[in-house]
This record gives C-alpha cells, sequence and structure tokens, in this order.
C-alpha cells in the first residue's frame, strides 16, 4: 500500500482548513472578522504553496510565496481594515439566506464540486485529486457569499476568496502558474481594489450606506 509523502499530507491538511474557513465564512456576519479569515486563507496559501515549492524544487514557487504572503496576509488585509474604518462599516445586513439555510446549501455545493471536478481529478495525479475538489468547492462557497451579502465589502471579501480558490487549485495541481501571470494576477488585484476603494466612497458618499440594495433604486433616464 502506498503511503502519501508528509509534505502532501500537509498540503491536503492546509486544503481542509481552506474549505474549513470558507465555511467559517458564509456564518460570519460582522466583516472585521471576515476580513480577518480572509488573511487566514492567505496565510494557509502562503504554506501550502512554500510546501510545493519544497516538494517540486521550483525555485519560482518561493518567491510566489513571498508575493502571496505579503498581498494576501499583509497589504490586503490592511487595506480593507482601513477602508472599513474609514466607512465605519462593521456588521453586515441580514442575508437573503438564513446561516442555517446557508450552511445548508454549502454542504450541498461542496458535494456539488467534488462530482463537478471528478472528471478533472481523473487526469490529476492520485495525491492531488482532493485539491482540485477543495479549490472548486472553495470558489463555489465564495461566489455563494457574494450573491447572499448585500453589503460591498462582504462582497468584495468573497471576490477575494474566490481568487484564493481559483490560486490553490492552480499551484497545488500545476506546480504554479508561470512567475509573469501570478505578478499580472496581483497586479490586477491591487488596481481592483484601488478602485474598490474609490466606488466604495462614492456609494457612501451617495447613499450614506453601503448596502447595494440602494442602487436599485437608481432609474435609467431619470
Amino acid at each position: 500500500m502506498n503511503t502519501i509523502p508528509l509534505d502532501l499530507q500537509i498540503v491536503n491538511a492546509l486544503a481542509a482548513l481552506l474549505l474549513l474557513l470558507s465555511f467559517s465564512m458564509l456564518s460570519q456576519r460582522r466583516i472585521v472578522s471576515l476580513v480577518n479569515l480572509l488573511a487566514m486563507q492567505g496565510l494557509l496559501l502562503t504554506v501550502a504553496t512554500l510546501m510545493v515549492a519544497w516538494r517540486t524544487g521550483e525555485t519560482h514557487l518561493y518567491l510566489s510565496g513571498l508575493l502571496t504572503f505579503a498581498l494576501k496576509v499583509l497589504f490586503l488585509p490592511w487595506l480593507l481594515h482601513r477602508l472599513i474604518r474609514r466607512l465605519e462599516v462593521y456588521w453586515d445586513t441580514e442575508p437573503l439566506l438564513n446561516i442555517p439555510g446557508t450552511m445548508l446549501v454549502g454542504v450541498l455545493i461542496v458535494v456539488f464540486a467534488f462530482g463537478l471536478a471528478q472528471p478533472i481529478a481523473e487526469l490529476a495525479s492520485e495525491t492531488t485529486r482532493n485539491s482540485i475538489g477543495i479549490a472548486v468547492a472553495v470558489i463555489l462557497l465564495s461566489f455563494l457569499m457574494m450573491i447572499t451579502r448585500s453589503k460591498a465589502m462582504s462582497q468584495v471579501v468573497g471576490f477575494l476568496s474566490m481568487e484564493n480558490g481559483l490560486f490553490f487549485g492552480a499551484m497545488s495541481t500545476t506546480r504554479g502558474m508561470p512567475m509573469v501571470v501570478e505578478l499580472g494576477i496581483a497586479l490586477d488585484i491591487l488596481v481592483a481594489m484601488l478602485v474598490l476603494g474609490v466606488f466604495f466612497f462614492q456609494i457612501r458618499e451617495q447613499f450614506d450606506s453601503l448596502d447595494l440594495h440602494h442602487l436599485e433604486s437608481l432609474k435609467e433616464g431619470d
């Protein structure tokens, strides 16, 4: 019977923790806690990237791990916390689904994600099949959080968590993307966050709230 190497066991454990953090986000209404959970996801991604770099010998993954730590653990959480304090948005409103209902839908999404990833997982190595399913589950759970929340800040956290799932899937199954691609994605995220920061202030100035339901009051041609 083949035994899974210790480094792969650690990567699989990190994948499971990443999925648990996605469930924690679904049950969390305090936006500050959402940002902290997002930073924890970034830390798990950093450790997973360094483990894959050590296992494969791909030196560019070490730089990718440092970039992930700087961007996802330090800079983006700092920027989001700063926006939360400036906008004084600390709690999300009641989601479209209550928390028990959201968690139940989340469990169904995880089952669906593993079924959806099965054809792809069959082409991958046996040790990375679970990572593919978990990556798809994290993406879909983040999308669920985006569509069930009304605060713009919560939806941005969901978007960033979705990107974490995409990054983990690419990193764990393909030994990482080319560095030029990772740098391009990092730059895109930074630009998107700056644009969203301006967008937040414009919504707050116009409606005195970050609840996106207020945008429904806008009528074309008025």
